[in-house]
């Protein structure tokens, strides 16, 4: 899979998540294409086979590892082959390699926030205290 997406950002990733049965609902991607429909940072889930999803995320909002964790937590089953765990493995680290390199701290979900807040307070504008600290808090 291509690192960007289809308009050409850099932060957009399309990912495949790989299902295994037996499982009481025969098509899991698109009971798992249901579930991530809607979820902030998933621009798009589309089912290419029963067992395959094809995901498009954004990074600054989510990771493939908390998509596939939520997946598995509603009781879909990802496939454990060794291909894909080895995928998913890469998938994960280029994943967090390019949410840390953005300031987002593991396990958060949405560090835009946090991103435009720094750049917010390193930002010279008129809601600035020129006093130092200390006599900020000597009234």
């Amino acid at each position: 899979m291509a690192p960007t997406g289809p308009s050409g950002e850099e932060h957009v990733r399309t990912r495949e998540i790989r299902f295994r049965g037996p499982h009481r609902e025969p098509d899991q991607a698109r009971a798992a294409a249901l579930l991530l429909a809607g979820r902030e940072g998933v621009l798009e889930a589309r089912p290419i086979t029963p067992e395959c999803l094809q995901v498009t995320y954004d990074l600054r909002a989510t990771c493939l590892e908390a998509l596939e964790r939520l997946v598995a937590d509603h009781g879909l089953h990802l496939d454990g082959s060794l291909l894909t765990r080895l995928k998913r493995a890469l998938w994960y680290y280029s994943d967090e390699a390019v949410r840390a390199a953005l300031g987002c701290e593991r396990g958060r979900g949405n560090c835009t926030d946090r991103v435009f807040a720094a750049q917010y307070r390193r930002h010279r504008h008129g809601c600035r205290d020129s006093r130092p600290e200390h006599w900020r808090r000597y009234l």
